[in-house]
Formats: C-alpha cells, sequence, structure tokens
C-alpha cells in the first residue's frame, strides 16, 4: 500500500467529518423556519391518542420505573400496553401490580425474539399514534408531548427522539460520547438531505395507520428498529429527529455485555443492509450508508491488522490514529458545548481505545453475515442494573 492510498483513506474522513458540520448549521437555519408556532398546547392532546408499547422479557429490575415514567408524563399516554414475553422472574407480577393502568399482555412462552413479541403488542395498539419504548428505558416527563408535537408540526410518518445514557461507569460515559456525536452531528446531517436510517427502537413514535400498512415483521434480524426504517425509507414516507423528545437508558456497565450488544447491532446492521439493498437506489441515501459502512469497514480492517503495518511503514498507522482522535475531539467538542457536559473529556481516551475494539467487532460481524451467512437471531439484552 502507497502513500497515496494512506492520504486518500484520509482524505475521506476529513471529508465526511466536513460535510456533517456544513449540515449541521445547514439545518438549524433550515429547521427553525419550518417549525409552525404552536397557538394551543391543547391541541395536541385532543387531536391525536397515543399508545406506548413496551415489550419485556425478564426485567425485574427496570420495568417498574420505565412504566412509571409513562404514567408520569406531561401528556400521559391513552394506553400502556407491555408484551410479557415468557417472564420467568418477578416481571409479571410487577406488571400486575400497576392494575388497569396498564394493558398486560402475557404470553406463557418466551417467543425468543424481540420483533415476535412486538408484532403481538401491535394487534392491541387502535390509536393515531404508538410509541416503541424498551422495558430498560425511562422516559422524560416531556416525551410523549414531543413525540405529538413532531407530528402536529410536520407531515411526517415517524419520528425519532434523543437518547441518553444512565448513570453508570466508564463504559457508560463511552457509550453517552457515542450518543453525543452520533445525535447532535450525524442525525442532523441525515435529516439534513433526508437520509435518516436508525429510528431507535427505544424511543421513536409512528403514525399507526401508515405503520400497519408498510411495515411487515420478518423476523429475521435483531435490529427490528433498522428494518422499520429502511422499510419506511423504502417507501418514501418521510422521518424526523426531535432532540426535545429525550429518554434515558440502561447501557451495558461491564465489557462482556458492551461487546455483546455491539455484535448484535451490527450483525443486525449488516443483514437489514444486505436485504434492503435497494436503499442504495437514491442517491442521498447511497452517499450516507457509504459514509457509514465504508468509513466503519475500512477503519475497522485497518485496526484488525494493524500487525501487518509494521511491513509497509508504522508511521502512517500512528499518523492515521492521530488524526481519527482529533476528528473525534473536534465532534465531540461540539456536543459537549451544546448540553454542557463538560465531564466528558475524562472520558476521550477511554473512548478512543474502546473504539479501536468496535471497529474489529465491526468488521468481524461483516464476516459472519454477509460472507458465511450465519445470522444471530436470539433475543440479547445487556444485564440490567
Amino acid at each position: 500500500m502507497s502513500l497515496s492510498f494512506w492520504m486518500s483513506v484520509l482524505n475521506l474522513m476529513i471529508v465526511l467529518v466536513v460535510f456533517c458540520i456544513i449540515l449541521v448549521f445547514i439545518t438549524q437555519n433550515e429547521r427553525k423556519k419550518e417549525v409552525v408556532p404552536l397557538k394551543n398546547k391543547n391541541l395536541i392532546s385532543g387531536s391525536w391518542t397515543v399508545s406506548v408499547l413496551i415489550p419485556a422479557h425478564n426485567e425485574e429490575k427496570s420495568i417498574e420505573k420505565c412504566i412509571t415514567s409513562c404514567l408520569r408524563q406531561t401528556r400521559p399516554p391513552d394506553k400502556i400496553i407491555v408484551v410479557n414475553d415468557g417472564s420467568t422472574d418477578n416481571t409479571l407480577k410487577i406488571l400486575k401490580s400497576f392494575g388497569n393502568r396498564i394493558k398486560i399482555v402475557n404470553l406463557e412462552k418466551n417467543t425468543g425474539n424481540k420483533s415476535k413479541a412486538q408484532e403481538v403488542g401491535l394487534k392491541y395498539v387502535d390509536t393515531d399514534i404508538f410509541i416503541t419504548v424498551d422495558a430498560d428505558t425511562r422516559l422524560d416527563k416531556n416525551f410523549v408531548f414531543q413525540i405529538l408535537k413532531s407530528f402536529y408540526e410536520k407531515d411526517i410518518v415517524a419520528v425519532c427522539g434523543m437518547v441518553e445514557s444512565e448513570k453508570g461507569n466508564w463504559i457508560t460515559k463511552v457509550r453517552e460520547i457515542n450518543y453525543l456525536i452520533g445525535q447532535t452531528i450525524y442525525k442532523k446531517a441525515q435529516i439534513a438531505i433526508s437520509a435518516l436510517f436508525v429510528l431507535s427502537g427505544c424511543a421513536s413514535g409512528f403514525k399507526t395507520e401508515e405503520f400497519k400498512k408498510i411495515v411487515t415483521f420478518d423476523h429475521d434480524t435483531v435490529t427490528e428498529d433498522l428494518d422499520f426504517t429502511y422499510k419506511l425509507k423504502l417507501a418514501n414516507k418521510k422521518l424526523d429527529f426531535n432532540n426535545q423528545a429525550i429518554v434515558y437508558t440502561q447501557d451495558p456497565n461491564n465489557l462482556k455485555s458492551y461487546f455483546k450488544q455491539l455484535y448484535r447491532w451490527y450483525s443486525g446492521g449488516w443483514t437489514c443492509l444486505k436485504k434492503n439493498v435497494k436503499i442504495f437506489s437514491k442517491p442521498n441515501n447511497a452517499l450516507m450508508l457509504s459514509l457509514i459502512y465504508v468509513e466503519g469497514f475500512l477503519m475497522g480492517a485497518l485496526f484488525l491488522f494493524a500487525p501487518l503495518l509494521v511491513f509497509i511503514g508504522i508511521k502512517y498507522f500512528a499518523y492515521l490514529l492521530l488524526l481519527q482522535f482529533l476528528i473525534v475531539s473536534i465532534c465531540l467538542s461540539y456536543g459537549i458545548f451544546k448540553y454542557k457536559k463538560y465531564s466528558l473529556y475524562l472520558y476521550l481516551p477511554h473512548h478512543y481505545f474502546l473504539g479501536l475494539a468496535d471497529k474489529s467487532i465491526f468488521v468481524g460481524s461483516f464476516f459472519k453475515e454477509i460472507i458465511l451467512n450465519k445470522r444471530n437471531l436470539q433475543w440479547q439484552k445487556a444485564d440490567r442494573y
């Protein structure tokens, strides 16, 4: 590999960051013009009915806080539907303690897949809007209001809220950095060119009628939220992101759970990309997905095969590492100053070195899912605390 190759790699990364930063500022200006002022906030409450759909399997440590946060909304949901997917712990007992405030769909046998539990629960949804929430997620008190506000202001079919990490340790801080970069830069850039590709399963709202028309539950991936997003995109539906609709989720607080979750996300990502390859037919989708997957695969391959670089020239690899560190620092700084989370600077080294392992998992999942065609369809979740 020549020096020109390495410079091409560096240029690709620089272009990606500059492209995203420019689009952030463009997006901010355009979105200010788009927003329709709310003349009567009560109109939102009266115009839409909304359900919250929560699949749960052995969630005794977190389900109570999740449901309580749903009940304490400034705009309470009309229905809270919880699918108890064959839990063997105290999940069902806790659910019953809420009485008739929630609808319990009790499955005696575990389905083994989150999307199967969601499919069952969706049969009980008869409201205009439904919101998907994970059992380890706690909603900000204004979450439902903000989701409905997005539907009221714009002609959209689905909207994604902003995910924040619950307080934990250095591992959850690393995840918080990822959220901050992804949601303050990448998601805004994607919205600017109508190429939003992840409606987070723990924080998204959908127009029920449109969703039921378009989305089928194939149960062939462990990232059903990404599969939903691709299907809505292929149907040319408009999606949006609301950073005022906030949820707090329990991220893995140990390395075993962290890497297991990453593998699930990445393998599911490759599967969804493969099955929805038609998504590349539109230039904006092709641009954004290429930047995401080419950069991820390229960097992952470089880190995975780093020992071989001693035969090429280690200084080029060191230069690449340094440049990536600077790019991440710049992107993070934007989010830190926007949300005043200055303590995250302390965890930038942790994020950087754990990121090297992330990239390796990204490449490894590609070979297993795409090359070897070995799919993982088991419903896996991080340890609750």
